[in-house]
C-alpha cells in the first residue's frame, strides 16, 4: 500500500476515493496528522494510473465525471452488499464476509492439542495431570481448595504452564464451542498473516489473560476462549483500521461476541473465566489496532 498524495477536504477525498473505486483502483482514505486526507493505493501497479488521476482531481475537483464515478462505485458497493446479504443466508458456512481460506498447520496443530489434552484429562476428571497443565499446584485442604499464589512452579522453571490452561477443556459444549471460533479466526490469521503472527498472538494472549484469570480467581480454569476472544478483537481492528489487511468480521459476528461476553458475566451459563476473555479481548484489540496504525500496509 502506497501514499499518493492529499486532499484537504474530507467530502472530496471520499468523493475522489469512490472515484477510484468506479475506475478499478483499490484505495483507502485517512486522516492525515495535519487535519488533511491521505490517499492510499493498495495495489502497487496502479499507482502511476491514480497519481495521474488525483493530478487532474487537484486541477478540476468539481468536475461532474468525478460525481458521476463515485455514485456509480457506491451504487455498484451496495449491490454487492445486498448480493453477500443473500449468499450469507444461502451458505452460512463461514462467519466472515471473505471466502473460506485453507486451514494453516497451526491452527490444526492448536485444535488437535486442545481435543488431545481434553481427552487424555477427562475433562478435568484426570486431577494429577490437569493439575501439571494449571499455572499451579492446587490441593484440597478439607472443605477449601488452596493454591500458591506467588508462581512458585513457574518460577523453577515451569514456564509452559503459562500457557498450557489454553488447551484444558472441562466439558463438551466448552471445547466444542471454542474450537469452531479457533478454527474460523485461526486460519484467516495464518492465511493472510502468517503462521509465526498467528503463533506471537496466540501465545501473548494466551500467557496474559491466563495470568489475569489466576490474579483475579485462582488455577482454578482453562479453555482457549481468552485467546478466541483476542483473536477475534485482532482481527476486529485490522478489518476496521486496515483493510489491505483482508480480515474482516461481519458486524452480527463481532454483535454476537460482544452480547456472549456479558451473557457470561451474569453467570447463568455457569463458572467462566471472565477476566481471561477480558484480558484476551483486550490485548487482541490493543494489537490489532496498534498494528493497524502503525504498519497499515501489513
Amino acid at each position: 500500500m502506497r501514499l499518493i498524495g492529499h486532499i484537504q477536504d474530507e467530502t472530496r477525498a471520499r468523493r475522489f476515493g469512490d472515484y477510484l473505486d468506479s475506475e478499478g483502483i483499490e484505495s483507502q482514505i485517512d486522516e492525515g496528522k495535519s487535519g488533511d486526507w491521505e490517499i492510499w493505493i493498495l495495489d502497487d501497479d496502479s499507482l502511476d494510473s491514480a497519481k495521474e488521476l488525483l493530478t487532474g482531481f487537484h486541477e478540476q475537483p468539481e468536475d461532474p465525471r468525478y460525481a458521476t464515478g463515485a455514485q456509480a462505485a457506491i451504487a455498484s458497493r451496495k449491490r454487492q452488499e445486498k448480493a453477500q446479504s443473500r449468499s450469507r443466508l444461502i451458505d452460512g458456512r463461514t462467519m466472515f464476509d471473505k471466502p473460506a481460506v485453507p486451514h494453516g498447520l497451526l491452527t490444526i496443530a492448536l485444535i488437535l492439542v486442545s481435543v488431545a489434552v481434553t481427552v487424555t484429562t477427562r475433562m478435568g476428571a484426570n486431577r494429577p495431570l490437569t493439575r501439571k497443565l494449571q499455572i499451579t499446584e492446587s490441593r484440597v485442604e478439607g472443605r477449601y481448595i488452596t493454591w500458591n499464589s506467588g508462581f512458585a512452579e513457574i518460577r523453577q522453571g515451569q514456564v509452559w504452564r503459562v500457557f498450557t490452561p489454553m488447551f484444558l477443556h472441562f466439558n463438551i459444549m466448552h471445547i466444542l464451542f471454542n474450537m469452531l471460533w479457533l478454527k474460523d479466526l485461526g486460519r484467516i490469521i495464518e492465511a493472510h498473516k502468517g503462521t509465526w503472527l498467528l503463533l506471537a498472538l496466540v501465545l501473548t494472549i494466551a500467557g496474559l489473560s491466563n495470568v489475569a484469570q489466576f490474579l483475579h480467581n485462582g488455577p482454578g480454569f482453562g479453555g482457549m476462549s481468552g485467546v478466541v476472544f483476542g483473536l477475534l478483537g485482532y482481527v476486529w481492528m485490522q478489518g476496521k483500521f486496515n483493510p489491505a489487511s483482508q480480515l474482516h468480521l461481519q458486524q452480527q459476528t463481532v454483535i454476537f461476541m460482544i452480547v456472549w461476553f456479558f451473557v457470561c458475566l451474569t453467570g447463568l451459563v455457569g463458572p467462566v473465566a471472565n477476566m481471561a476473555h477480558g484480558a484476551g479481548a483486550v490485548v487482541g484489540i490493543l494489537w490489532g489496532f496498534l498494528a493497524a496504525k502503525l504498519h497499515p500496509s501489513r
